[in-house]
């Protein structure tokens, strides 16, 4: 019994550990492009994203920065409308948030991972956004 009780107090130890945690040194991983590649929904439902029209650039200085929605070009470059989401990083405990602002509205994401090459996000909704760093179109 007492074996199993060590076996169990290890797998639960060993679960929280692994759990990544974002501090303020992966925060420069943020600036960029990014693509959707999937949407997690509470219940599970998975929403594959294999075609995007447009995707998201972040521009972060600091704890403080951007989004912006550009549309992907076949020469390399990117278009956009100009219109930005205003971010704030924000560090409760030991959760990162992404405080969202534009003069029509004020929202929040939780920062879940934020790497080189993977980006997760979970809404007020609970819905999970995964990105990727889209694939240029080459010129040929």
């Amino acid at each position: 019994m007492q074996v199993f009780k060590y076996f169990i107090f290890s797998s639960v130890l060993l679960l929280f550990s692994c759990q990544e945690k974002v501090d303020q040194s992966d925060l420069h991983h943020l600036n960029g492009y990014w693509e959707i590649e999937k949407a997690e929904m509470p219940d599970g439902e998975v929403k594959e994203y294999t075609v995007n029209m447009s995707i998201d650039f972040f521009e972060l200085k600091d704890d403080t920065g951007f989004r912006q929605k550009v549309v992907p070009q076949f020469d390399g470059g990117y278009l956009t409308n100009d219109v930005r989401e205003d971010i704030k990083v924000v560090f409760e405990g030991k959760k990162a948030w992404l405080d969202y602002h534009t003069e029509f509205a004020d929202w929040k994401e939780e920062l879940i991972v934020v790497k080189p090459n993977r980006l997760v996000v979970k809404n007020e909704h609970d819905i999970k956004y995964y990105y990727k760093r889209p694939i240029a179109f080459s010129k040929k």
